[in-house]
């Protein structure tokens, strides 16, 4: 494993990120945004690092604020805080073209990343060879959280300001009524988003956390010439089986060798 270095930004918040693979000049490499309450080390991204270091591919994957090694509260992060972030490592940390690989929440801000950049760095939304999204859960603070919750968690979060959702991976995870409100800022399932590169969705039809039927919205958002959507037998919300992160792999390599002309 490569050794974790830190990012100062220029609001004092410091960010903790990986650089994998590299040695293949001017080749596509990976760029890897994580999920919510995820942080860097995780299998998804362990799997998508040994891919980069066994291809000779450059990765970079960071660890958002109030995440992993990051500083900060995951109390105080909003959707524009982290796609912000996301931003500003592609930027200082990455050249040539990239495919872009979220999951979960990292799905949406990588589609986020990709229309904030269209809109005002196309030159720089051009190095986006491909975005492979693990059960993208677009839109996730409203269609996933506020539009599910009962009357007495709203009540909680309107008085509160905060409730803790049960998770089935430990501790309860703070949801805040500031990254409920930021959400609204960030929908793209509304709107829909225009891809001007290759997209491949990939889903498990038993994930309860994002569902199928939330992946085939997502699906039909996305205008472009090239994008897929694979639903995985059996999966639920990690796919972070061997066979499921062999899927996950395979997407990636095959986008990135797209952007080098070495497969149609």
């Amino acid at each position: 494993m490569t050794s974790v270095q830190f990012e100062n930004l220029p609001d004092g918040t410091r960010l903790a990120f990986r650089e994998d693979g590299g040695g293949g000049a001017g080749s596509c490499g990976y760029f890897w945004l994580g999920g919510f309450k995820s942080d860097m080390e995780g299998a998804k991204a362990e799997a998508v690092a040994a891919l980069a270091r066994e291809t000779r591919r450059p990765a970079l994957r960071f660890d958002y604020s109030g995440h992993g090694k990051s500083s900060g509260l995951f109390t105080d992060g909003t959707i524009t805080a982290w796609l912000s972030q996301a931003r500003f490592m592609f930027a200082a940390h990455t050249s040539g073209k990239r495919v872009v690989i979220g999951s979960s929440m990292g799905g949406w801000i990588a589609q986020l990343l990709l229309r904030e950049l269209l809109a005002e760095e196309p030159r720089t939304a051009g190095r986006i060879a491909g975005l492979v999204l693990v059960a993208p859960a677009t839109d996730m603070t409203a269609d996933l959280m506020w539009d599910t919750f009962p009357e007495r968690v709203r009540n909680e979060l309107s008085e509160r300001g905060v409730w803790l959702m049960p998770s089935s991976y430990g501790e309860p995870y703070p949801i805040t009524a500031r990254l409920i409100e930021d959400g609204y800022r960030h929908q793209i399932l509304r709107q829909g988003l225009d891809c001007p590169c290759p997209v491949h969705i990939l889903q498990g039809d038993a994930d309860s956390e994002v569902p199928p039927t939330h992946a085939f919205k997502t699906f039909s958002a996305l205008r472009g010439g090239e994008v897929a959507l694979t639903l995985v037998k059996g999966g639920d919300h990690r796919l972070s089986t061997p066979s499921q992160l062999s899927l996950i792999r395979d997407a990636a390599r095959r986008l990135a060798e797209k952007a080098d002309g070495l497969s149609p």
